[in-house]
């Protein structure tokens, strides 16, 4: 053997260790001595100094993916990897192939919710062909879970985008579409009347240019087959010029209200609105602006940055717009005057706005058909009083004295039935 390590025409075989009586000697193969001395091996390093990972996330028709695995580094600083878990391979080929998927019914829900976010994260639902499809699959099996509270106030970009996406949502219990300008003839307007939405306990309808044309169609289901927002709590029509004294008739068919606002409304008769609501719904009116209906809603749900992210897709698709310097220039070069945007005046009156400035409904808890505002008070509120309210006609003045003139037991009476 040694013989032939020592030979000259022999392959270089590198360093060679022999191991005799319990010890190991390293073979000088210059020399050909044997050393006692054996130095410690180099640490051998499985990556290169200069290499790099780039890693293949999402890309289709890709058999040699590498997002299967995790890259990490030790406090060495060497480059470490191991692979995922089956679950979470499984569930990233679920997500990237949502769109393809039958039915989620029947799924967990923490399952469910890990697959949302999962898709959230890859923009699943912004993806204008297949993500209606996907958020469809969610919204059937999981309901409120994907969305339970909804605040679209001022996004009437989003509305008009998204509105079937709007639409798929089911069970939301509180709705806010304050500010949107949708009129009577909305599309949305029809689909809060379905039966999807009958879970909808509060729904803001603030600023929406609706008339009593618009309440009898939002009403219609309730008044007729008894379906569509019979649980609804809490409802704000404030701020809506076109709805009368007609339409507080069409509102007598929510049973269940406990906060009603109709401040700012075309409303002349405001005495006779008062009873009415009073004796039809049980509802007392609020002398001073009600917490109820300040709208700090938020939206809640799975689907709470689904919507952020369809709001940023938009403002960033009409942001080029909005700075068209060369246009400016163009118009001032010719000679012609920037148009001046004057706020929009109100269809009533200073006075009448005055009188509708603050007509808000709660239910009190022994619900007492009385008026509040027919109380005696001091010399500045009567004043005050005088402003807000027309003159009370001699009719009226006495059924204001038969109304204080009953005593407490006989209104427990009454309302006992």
């Amino acid at each position: 053997m040694l013989c032939h390590l020592h030979a000259e025409n022999s392959p270089d075989m590198g360093t060679v260790y022999i191991q005799e009586n319990g010890q190991l000697y390293r073979l000088n193969q210059a020399s050909g001595g044997a050393s006692n001395h054996v130095s410690k091996p180099k640490p051998s390093r499985l990556f290169s100094k200069g290499f790099s990972v780039e890693l293949c996330m999402n890309k289709e028709n890709d058999n040699g993916r590498t997002d299967h695995f995790i890259f990490t580094y030790t406090k060495e600083g060497n480059l470490r990897y191991s692979a995922k878990s089956l679950f979470s391979l499984v569930l990233s080929y679920i997500v990237d192939n949502i769109h393809h998927v039958d039915s989620l019914i029947g799924f967990p829900e923490q399952i469910g919710e890990k697959l949302f976010y999962a898709a959230d994260a890859r923009q699943k639902f912004t993806d204008p062909r297949t993500g209606l499809r996907a958020l469809q699959k969610f919204t059937d099996a999981y309901g409120s879970s994907v969305l339970q509270i909804l605040c679209l106030k001022n996004r009437y970009l989003v509305i008009s985008e998204k509105l079937e996406e709007i639409k798929s949502f089911r069970d939301l219990t509180c709705l806010d579409l304050s500010c949107c300008k949708l009129g009577d003839d909305h599309e949305l307007l029809e689909h809060i009347t379905k039966e999807t939405l009958s879970s909808l306990i509060q729904l803001v309808l603030k600023d929406n240019c609706l008339s009593d044309a618009g309440l009898r169609k939002m009403t219609a289901p309730v008044r007729v087959m008894k379906k569509g927002l019979e649980n609804l709590s809490i409802l704000d029509l404030s701020c809506n010029p076109g709805i009368t004294d007609k339409g507080v008739g069409f509102l007598l068919s929510f049973k269940k209200l406990n906060y009603l606002d109709l401040s700012a409304t075309g409303i002349e008769d405001m005495m006779a609105a008062i009873q009415r609501i009073q004796t039809q719904i049980g509802l007392v009116y609020s002398e001073v602006p009600l917490k109820e209906f300040d709208h700090n809603c938020k939206t809640e749900g799975w689907a709470e940055h689904t919507v952020l992210q369809w709001e940023h897709a938009i403002l960033e698709a009409i942001k080029p717009q909005r700075n068209l310097k060369s246009r400016t220039a163009a118009q001032r070069f010719y000679g012609k005057r920037a148009r001046i945007k004057e706020p929009c005046e109100s269809l009533l009156g200073e006075g009448h706005r005055k009188t509708c400035e603050n007509l808000q409904f709660y239910k009190g808890r022994a619900q007492v058909c009385r008026f509040p505002l027919l109380k005696k008070k001091t010399d500045d509120k009567e004043e005050l009083q005088s402003k807000r309210m027309p003159s009370l006609e001699p009719k009226k003045q006495r059924l204001k004295a038969k109304h204080l003139g009953l005593l407490m037991e006989d209104l427990d009476l009454l309302n006992s039935y």
